[in-house]
């Protein structure tokens, strides 16, 4: 499992990758990633091409992440998740939060 984070200044966008299981392990990861560009965010975009499985854990730290930017139903851009974990986003009401794409 990996995290790949990046912050463009001129967007004021945080993109994170997730690769393999996006469970608790990566809470860390998360935390230290919105800690370093809050205040600064616009959006955040969570690319999960890569991600095959998501925990409630995974769930929980995608609605903190929404929480900092607002309650902007595109606040947060959830894309290229595959079929498997779209539906697991879509049974949690996600595509009511997020913008999934």
């Amino acid at each position: 499992m990996a995290v790949d984070i990046r912050f463009d200044k001129d967007k004021r966008e945080l993109q994170i990758r997730v690769s393999g299981r996006f469970d608790f392990a990566l809470h860390q990861d998360f935390r230290r990633a919105t800690e370093e560009a809050s205040g600064a965010l616009s959006s955040i975009v969570i690319d999960l091409g890569a991600t095959e499985y998501v925990d409630s854990s995974a769930l929980g730290m995608l609605l903190v992440l929404r929480d900092q930017v607002g309650d902007r139903q595109d606040a947060v851009r959830i894309v290229r998740a595959r079929p498997e974990v779209k539906k697991i986003l879509q049974i949690a009401n996600f595509d009511k939060l997020f913008t999934l794409q």
